[in-house]
């Protein structure tokens, strides 16, 4: 099937990185991030300088993590959550290689890896960096309320993650093989609510699940773990309960990064979310498992939001998106 691309030389992650924030570094995966800043504003006067910063700083650390230079970088594929991926694109005038801006909400960073193993299994780019990131007070006030109203936030909602992740792909060094990519569809099932962004990108999930499973006559228990992104508490029960529908049970190998990300105590509600919860959580934890055999065969599978401000206030429902990405040791 079209959606599912088997890739013949099964480019590999030489290199990873990931910047978070305090709170992030507090969280679950705190011992795995690179680098913990001390507090949201990272030296700038702004949030969204600050966000820009951090992606910087990702690229960065994961070019030299992959112990190459600059120079040796054929194209950066970025995104991020604020209005014409300003963070992305900004980030890139400070390098100088070719960018690619790709936007997929909190999907991105799958979206990334997806072109940047096409390009490199195709022949066409050697080196690629993958950056995505997110910031929680540019997010919120651009996609819901100014951060000063102090507004309570309602039980399904979640929390922004701050930090950057990124990693380079290529077909020489050594590191976890990407073997598949399944770009999903745009899947709406008609909920508007801004703060369900679990519920609103399940189906999403669901429909990207069920086609990797048909393209590859695979199942659950193919793989190590099975991890979606930013479904949160809510959205992850939903997602169970979606595929108990069509005969698949997810057991104990399945997790969400946005259910698993922060401490209960952190009181998130339902999770994290945002283009970074993805981004970190991959760049760090997941790597470093892959690296170290713990996890042999993973299918990592971030979810997307495909809103904005002004589809909102016209009322709109959620479009939404999830890409899966076959990892193996």
């Amino acid at each position: 099937m079209a959606e599912t691309i088997k890739l013949k030389k099964q480019p590999k992650i030489i290199g990873s990185y990931s910047i978070v924030g305090p709170k992030e570094g507090k969280g679950n995966f705190g011992e795995y991030f690179d680098y913990v800043m001390k507090n949201d504003f990272f030296g700038e006067k702004t949030f969204e300088k600050a966000e820009r910063k951090m992606l910087e700083n990702a690229i960065t650390g994961v070019i030299q993590n992959a112990k190459l230079q600059t120079k040796d970088i054929d194209i950066m594929i970025a995104g991020d959550l604020l209005n014409q991926i300003i963070s992305s694109s900004y980030a890139a005038r400070v390098f100088n290689f070719p960018f690619l801006g790709v936007y997929g909400a909190c999907s991105t960073m799958a979206e990334s890896i997806g072109v940047a193993s096409i390009l490199v299994d195709g022949g066409y780019s050697k080196n690629v960096v993958c950056c995505t990131g997110s910031h929680f007070s540019t997010a919120e006030r651009q996609y819901r309320f100014p951060l000063e109203l102090g507004n309570q936030r309602p039980p399904t909602s979640q929390w922004t993650v701050t930090g950057a992740g990124s990693c380079v792909i290529s077909l020489e060094g050594e590191g976890p093989r990407i073997t598949m990519v399944t770009f999903g569809k745009v899947v709406d099932w008609g909920i508007n609510d801004v703060n369900n962004m679990g519920g609103a990108m399940a189906p999403a999930a669901r429909e990207t699940m069920l086609n990797h499973f048909r393209n590859t006559k695979t199942g659950p228990d193919d793989y190590d773990l099975i991890l979606t992104g930013d479904l949160g508490k809510l959205g992850s029960e939903i997602l169970i309960d979606l595929m108990e529908d069509e005969g698949i049970t997810l057991g104990s190998n399945y997790g969400d990064c946005g259910q698993m990300y922060f401490k209960r105590s952190q009181q998130t509600l339902c999770g994290a979310s945002g283009a970074g919860c993805c981004a970190t959580v991959f760049n760090s934890f997941i790597i470093k498992k892959l690296q170290e055999k713990k996890y042999k065969r993973i299918l990592f599978m971030p979810t997307g939001a495909l809103l904005s401000t002004t589809s909102t206030q016209q009322g709109d429902t959620i479009p939404c998106t999830c890409h899966a990405i076959v990892i193996e040791a």
